[in-house]
């Protein structure tokens, strides 16, 4: 392997790829960046002595023992920035050769555009090959995902590849997060007279073990249930936390040392124990928890800071249901302006409320014009109920088999996604520039996907 100074483009590089030569500038190679393998090819601390570095027109070539087809692609890639795949190229040895050369976040970015709810494709569905229905999809940061079934994490790379699956001693899994592309962090509920459950930290790449969080009370080890996780982006985990010995409400675990930093005991009428959504605020410092019908019969949404360990804001709509016609909400999100929840009821309906104010109820915006409130009733019966999702100012709420989209300060309905005829969609998930949509009747997983744009 040779390596080159990225000091001139003007010199040219001759590569051997399996037998094939290629021949390219030194300009070229350098754009593929220094954290690349052929960006090190051209570093001048590795050989200060390549002709192609004095700017010379001497050419030396330098063999490289891999896929030649592949290696074309990605030339070509460097060149015109554009991905062009032969058919005779496998995108999985494609997706093989850019990892070793330090190209696959290039290909990814060649292959899909900026994420834009309105202009989603349908690029994939994955059946999954777990027994039993899938409860819960989360997309991970390099764009693949993982689906819980039952007791099981099923991980996929970015290919779609199944990696070896998650297992928190077969404890049934309420909840699964990314912490970071390499790790996985599983929420799950314990067992009658078992000591499992609890959170753990796996290996995404591997399904490996990495460490338990324990949750400690009256200076003893509990075994608990783990319910919604969630992460503050700097060093903390967060999770709903319910055992036996009065250990009820938020445990707040150090994810570099696992050791718990912190317990927020249930305050009466909170239901934090019980919570279904957390979400971290981080511009107010505080954290979301959101207890949502029919985990509870009523929903309760509170805003926690753990510097005083205080409710600092709340709603529920306890006593404002009188009958199954009125309006519970099933899910809650903070919006990008960190200043809104939106709810989302069983009918569909769009719900708001102002965190400014503790005296403000919802102000409701109704979605008849999708005409879903005869078929959210049969979607509750199927314990399918709307989701919502934030992302780059974008608004997006599942119900039954179709995810809606919307966009602007006044959520106008933009864009409505709706895939394969997997039954209604139980869950889905938004990250690495892809969104992952849960179907609950044949166990299919969506992927959606933003064209790149044409290069001119």
């Amino acid at each position: 392997m040779a390596m080159c100074t990225p000091a001139t483009g003007r010199g040219r590089v001759r590569l051997n790829v399996g037998g094939r030569v290629f021949e390219t500038t030194a300009a070229t190679l350098a754009s593929a960046g220094r954290d690349t393998m052929l960006g090190a090819m051209l570093d001048a601390s590795w050989n200060e002595c390549c002709p192609a570095a004095a700017g010379g027109d001497s050419v030396d070539e330098y063999f490289i023992d891999r896929d030649p087809a592949c290696f074309a692609v990605l030339l070509d890639l460097l060149r015109t920035g554009g991905l062009h795949v032969p058919p005779g190229v496998p995108e999985a040895t494609l997706y093989r050769e850019a990892l070793y050369y330090g190209l696959l976040d290039r290909v990814r970015a060649a292959r899909l555009g900026e994420f834009d709810g309105d202009r989603l494709r349908l690029a994939a569905s994955v059946s999954g090959r777990a027994p039993g229905d899938g409860t819960a999809v989360r997309a991970a940061p390099d764009g693949g995902c993982c689906v819980s079934h039952g007791g099981a994490v099923r991980v996929y790379n970015w290919m779609l590849e199944e990696r070896r699956p998650v297992y928190l001693d077969h404890a049934p899994i309420n909840d699964a997060e990314y912490l970071d592309a390499a790790t996985l962090v599983v929420a799950a509920r314990k067992r009658p007279s078992r000591r499992d459950g609890g959170v753990a930290a796996f290996s995404a790449l591997t399904g490996d073990l990495r460490h338990r969080f324990r949750v400690a009370h009256d200076r003893q080890v509990r075994s608990f249930t783990a319910g919604a996780l969630a992460f503050d982006g700097r060093s903390n985990i967060f999770a709903s936390c319910k055992g036996r010995f009065n250990e009820y409400g938020i445990g707040v675990w150090d994810c570099t040392t696992g050791v718990q930093a912190d317990f927020l005991y249930e305050p009466p009428g909170c239901a934090l124990g019980d919570a279904d959504k957390l979400q971290w605020l981080d511009d107010a410092n505080t954290l979301m928890v959101a207890t949502m019908f029919p985990r509870t019969d009523s929903s309760f949404i509170s805003l926690l800071d753990f510097r005083d360990k205080s409710v600092v804001w709340s709603w529920s709509d306890v006593g404002t249901p009188a009958s199954l016609e009125d309006k519970h909400a099933v899910h809650a999100i903070v919006m990008d302006d960190q200043r809104t929840v939106c709810v989302i009821n069983q009918y569909g309906d769009l719900g708001f409320l102002d965190l400014r104010s503790n005296a403000g109820g919802v102000r409701w915006k109704s979605r008849s014009k999708l005409s879903l409130s005869r078929k959210t009733k049969v979607q509750s019966e199927e314990t399918c109920y709307p989701k919502l999702a934030v992302h780059g100012g974008q608004l997006f709420a599942s119900t039954n088999d179709a995810i809606s989209v919307f966009s602007g300060p006044d959520h106008v309905l933009t864009s409505t996604l709706r895939g394969n005829n997997g039954g209604a969609i139980c869950d889905f998930s938004i990250g690495g520039d892809r969104l992952f949509a849960l179907h609950n009747e044949e166990n299919v997983f969506d992927i959606w996907e933003t064209p790149p744009p044409a290069i001119i």
